[in-house]
């Protein structure tokens, strides 16, 4: 049986009281037999009281010691859960620097001129890039492209494809790109002399080739292939990539910052061509390409980039026998901003070796941001091209695209682009009737 400690304080100097004078006159009581209960009745007072200090003085310790025993352990096994809790995985933390996007892309279009004809075409595409850890100082990422569609576009015999984000005649899927990159930092861990990018895998030449701010997107910009890309490589054949836009290749570059602002990269790469870009003997069926880069703040401060680039493939079709010889030919592509809301494009390529359907070709354009109406998503864009027909060919005329098209974007996710084309003298046919194409475009990306 326990008791208050404070009861029990307050109680002792009574009880002690009334033991003491029990005590003094004990002697007394036990004289006289007919006291003798009473004597016994002290002697058991005493005893008990003796008992009830031993027991309270055991308890001050106790409680001097702290908790009960199982108390303590108690408490400190749930100290150890949260400690294991806390040091558990986040298991949403494998997904840090993961980049997911996925579009479809839809367009109709209507020719009239020297071809009538309508036609719908289809695309959807899913982009994943992983980051794959470090070696080292460097760091490692993973990318893979998906692309299905279907339908092939208004056909008008020309050199240049009007609807680029047409994916073929018949409906299929494809793994468009798959590749694995390392960034080597140059000068220390903190890359302050910038990186060198060692890129190996199935990939697309014109993710890392003659890009271009405003006139490198079929599916945001414009359609018309000969504004995509320099039309000698991609029109005319000389990229010669696979059937679903890439090939199995390595590129080396590096990126170098320039005050912290300016940029200048140099790249070098080897890909499959012809039969090798579909990975049939890519070792000696190859496209060489290299290119030179400076992108940054140039006349007055307004952003630039300019790309000189050269190819070579050995492996590219004869316009005029149908069979593989070398083709050489260099480029150049430019982008620059000339007042706050309008920027200039302008492509030119140049054969120097074997025999194209067109050996030359100048592409000019515009483009004006919507924040000269009011509408700072929006953007009209507007091109000109001219494909010249080489001798080689038999043909004497130039192939003329013209595009106009306006952006609007509806949201973050939804853009609707009209346009209009005009190809004159399509295929390099001197006197052959011009095409109009009326076009929508319809935009739906995450």
């Amino acid at each position: 049986m326990t008791y208050p400690r404070g009861a029990l304080s307050r109680a002792l100097p009574v009880v002690l009281a009334l033991a003491a004078q029990l005590a003094f006159s004990a002697p007394a009581l036990a004289a006289d037999p007919s006291n003798a209960e009473l004597a016994a009745l002290v002697q058991h007072l005493q005893d008990r009281l003796n008992r009830l200090e031993s027991r309270n003085a055991e308890l001050e310790k106790r409680l001097a010691e702290g908790p009960a025993p199982a108390l303590a352990t108690r408490v400190e096994d749930l100290e150890n859960e949260v400690v294991a809790l806390s040091r558990k995985p986040d298991p949403l933390e494998r997904f840090d620097g993961v980049s997911i996007g996925a579009s479809l892309t839809l367009v109709g279009q209507a020719a009239h001129g020297g071809v009538d004809q309508t036609e719908f075409t289809s695309r959807a595409d899913v982009e994943v890039e992983l980051p794959m850890g470090r070696i080292g100082a460097a760091e490692g990422r993973l990318f893979a492209h998906l692309r299905a569609g279907d339908g092939g576009g208004v056909g008008i015999g020309s050199f240049a494809a009007n609807n680029a984000a047409a994916f073929g005649d018949e409906s299929r899927l494809d793994l468009m790109q798959a590749w694995y990159q390392l960034d080597i930092p140059v000068g220390g861990q903190t890359g302050n002399l910038g990186r060198v990018e060692v890129t190996l895998g199935k990939i697309d030449p014109f993710g890392f080739f003659d890009g271009n701010a405003i006139a490198d997107d079929e599916s945001e910009q414009f359609l018309n292939l000969a504004f995509i890309h320099n039309p000698l490589l991609d029109a005319g054949g000389d990229i010669g990539v696979g059937d679903d836009g890439a090939s199995p290749g390595l590129r080396i570059g590096y990126v170098s910052d320039v005050n912290g602002a300016d940029n200048f990269s140099a790249s070098l790469a080897v890909f499959g061509a012809g039969a090798g870009a579909d990975f049939a003997d890519s070792v000696d069926n190859r496209l060489f390409i290299g290119q030179v880069e400076y992108s940054g703040k140039t006349f007055g401060g307004l952003a630039g980039a300019y790309r000189l680039y050269g190819w070579s493939n050995n492996s590219a079709e004869s316009v005029a026998t149908t069979l593989e010889q070398r083709h050489d030919g260099w480029g150049i592509s430019l982008d620059q901003q000339v007042a706050q809301h309008v920027t200039l494009f302008s492509r030119l390529g140049f054969s120097t070796k074997g025999d194209l359907a067109f050996d030359k070709a100048y592409t000019l354009g515009a483009q004006f941001d919507g924040g000269l109406w009011g509408r700072g998503n929006d953007r009209i864009g507007l091109a000109v091209g001219w494909l010249k027909a080489s001798r080689e060919s038999g043909l004497a005329g130039t192939e003329v695209p013209v595009e106009l098209y306006y952006a609007w974007q509806l949201n973050d996710q939804v853009q609707l682009t009209p346009s209009l084309q005009w190809i004159g003298e399509p295929g390099g046919v001197a006197g052959a009737e011009d095409v109009t194409i009326l076009g929508l475009r319809a935009k739906l990306a995450y």
